[in-house]
């Protein structure tokens, strides 16, 4: 590649963006105030308070913007061409945040942005409103002219499950085209060690039924030679698990991890493993947690036990969350799981499943000059440190989507988290001193990106 991205223009930007840090803190905090939580029970206008914040910060970098609804809550769509010749580059984020929980949890006020140290605390400042301001740093740091085409793209309900993004797609996608994606909703392997995520696991939901008898009765005159709904359902579930804890499902695809440094005792202080209890599955850690399948019962129906009478109780339900490998078919992994419950049916109980939801996975090509720009990006931002490839456990549904439409576009999955930042949990925090490298970075990657376009090896 005949254009780096000189010394001293990387100094020039980085320089650039820390004079910007305190305007874009500032954008960001006031952004945080607005308690943007997409899920039904929460106040809607926030959301909406929210878009039109997004649009506002857009809009004043020059940036065509709308608003877009399709039947769910408000995606901001934002577009500035770039010169002649250049690609253009899909920024992506999100500004609805999870519900914050109980106050009684949290150390600082949930929607007012405290700093503590290097960390900045609330609801959001990190998931995703940091990777909204990430981009707004980039396009700030390069002024009046952006080195590429840059369409940002900041949708509304990620954290309830991105129902309307397809339709958004279908209506929208041709102002969404592009050659490369920065999706800025992941994290980096530690503090000072810079990340691309490469996999995510896909996900399949599924309700488990099992009937044992066509009404309740007494479990004292018929206990014995009767089986119940609820010990056959116990009995059911048991058999998603081998003795060593890993899925007993037959036929699902599992591989290797990519072999990065994280402990036994990383794990229990991630995770919170009570004490004395031990991880369960076999292979490294980061393969159970990245490119292995996982079995969760996330809910039951039942009688309470503060309610329950001496029955024998007819049906036991279930919902499983199954995490599938990043290369796997949902439909296949969910027809594997049917045949397991099935065939695994206790005593001839009758056994029925439905599909609840399910997501792909993603594993990228990493490769390319894409790829490569963005990695040399991290590297200058973070002082020389050599980034790392990283899956998620978890899953991204628009990154699939994404993936489906674009299927010629290069897929950077960063990200502003790190380990200690919490989303999702109580205490949500963002580390300052990354998040300006993450700004850099991304300054960086479309600069190297403009002069992959002069050079033409951009496809």
């Amino acid at each position: 590649m005949s254009h780096h991205t000189s010394p001293e223009r990387t100094q020039e930007l980085a320089a650039r963006v820390r004079d910007l840090m305190p305007g874009i803190r500032s954008d960001l905090e006031a952004l945080t105030r607005i308690p943007s939580v997409s899920l039904d029970s929460f106040d809607q206008r926030h959301v909406e308070d929210s878009a039109e914040t997004v649009a506002d910060l857009l809009r004043a970098e020059g940036l065509e913007v709308e608003i877009v609804r399709e039947g769910g809550r408000p995606a901001v769509i934002g577009h500035r061409p770039g010169p002649e010749g250049a690609p253009t580059v899909l920024l992506y984020a999100h500004h609805d945040v999870q519900p914050p929980g109980d106050d009684a949890d949290w150390d600082t006020p949930v929607f007012e942005p405290t700093l503590v140290g290097e960390r900045l605390y609330a609801r959001g400042v990190a998931d995703d409103k940091a990777g909204v301001l990430a981009h707004v740093a980039a396009l700030r740091a390069h002024g009046d002219r952006p080195p590429v085409g840059v369409t940002v793209f900041v949708e509304g309900e990620e954290e309830v499950g991105s129902e309307s993004l397809p339709r958004i797609l279908e209506r929208h996608g041709d102002r969404l085209a592009c050659d490369a994606i920065v999706l800025a909703d992941s994290h980096n392997w530690r503090i000072g060690v810079p990340a691309l995520t490469t996999t995510l696991r896909g996900m399949v939901r599924a309700v488990v039924e099992v009937r044992a008898l066509d009404h309740g009765v007494h479990s004292g005159l018929y206990g014995g030679p009767v089986p119940d709904g609820l010990t056959a359902l116990c009995r059911l579930l048991a058999t998603l698990h081998d003795e060593a804890g890993d899925v007993a499902v037959e036929g699902l695809m599992s591989s290797e991890a990519a072999d990065l440094d994280y402990s036994e005792d990383d794990l229990r202080r991630d995770s919170s493993l009570a004490e004395g209890v031990r991880p369960i599955g076999t292979g490294s850690i980061l393969s159970r947690q990245w490119t292995k399948p996982s079995m969760t019962v996330i809910g039951i129906d039942a009688p309470s036990v503060d309610k329950a009478a001496n029955l024998l109780t007819p049906v036991g339900r279930a919902k499983l969350s199954m995490r599938i490998h990043p290369a796997e078919d949902p439909r296949t992994a969910y027809q594997a799981l049917v045949r397991h419950l099935e065939a695994n049916a206790p005593w001839g109980c009758q056994v029925s499943v439905t599909h609840d939801d399910d997501g792909r996975g993603f594993a990228a090509d990493a490769q390319g000059p894409v790829y490569d720009a963005a990695r040399a990006a991290f590297r200058d931002a973070w002082d020389g440190t050599e980034p790392v490839d990283i899956g998620v456990g978890g899953s991204i549904p628009f990154v699939a989507a994404f993936a489906e439409k674009f299927p010629d576009a290069a897929i950077l999955v960063t990200g502003v988290e790190d380990p200690d930042t919490r989303a999702h949990a109580a205490n949500e925090s963002l580390h300052l001193g990354e998040f300006e490298r993450v700004c850099v970075a991304e300054a960086l990657l479309l600069e190297r990106l403009g002069a992959l376009g002069e050079d033409g090896s951009h496809d």
